[in-house]
């Protein structure tokens, strides 16, 4: 992801993430960095169907997992109804920033290995 934009910024509270959910999809999965419209997001995936919150909740508890962090500190700060949402994480903004970037990292190396 070098040279890259990242698709948080770190805010008073902690991390402010966005996301591109893909719901209804094979497997609970943080797959790497997308482009969209509005700039970077983290592509994730869910099994969870898009109806009554369902898979936001998955989504929430994905990247809580994803990020080592309590499913408490994940909310939905904007896009209930979109793909492309803002999460905000609660805790100490660069510590959450570094493990995301690490978390990309090891996303790279382990495609690189399954395609090299």
């Amino acid at each position: 992801m070098t040279g890259a934009p990242d698709p948080w910024r770190i805010v008073p509270a902690g991390l402010a993430l966005r996301i591109r959910l893909t719901p209804k999809a094979s497997r609970d999965a943080v797959e790497g960095v997308e482009m969209t419209a509005d700039g970077p997001a983290l592509k994730a995936r869910v099994r969870a169907l898009p109806e009554d919150g369902a898979a936001n909740a998955a989504a929430l508890r994905l990247l809580a997992e994803w990020l080592g962090v309590a499913k408490s500190a994940v909310t939905l700060a904007a896009g209930g109804k979109s793909r492309i949402k803002t999460l905000a994480i609660e805790g100490h903004g660069p510590d959450l920033a570094a493990a995301a970037a690490e978390r990309l990292a090891a996303l790279g190396q382990a495609k690189e290995s399954r395609h090299g």
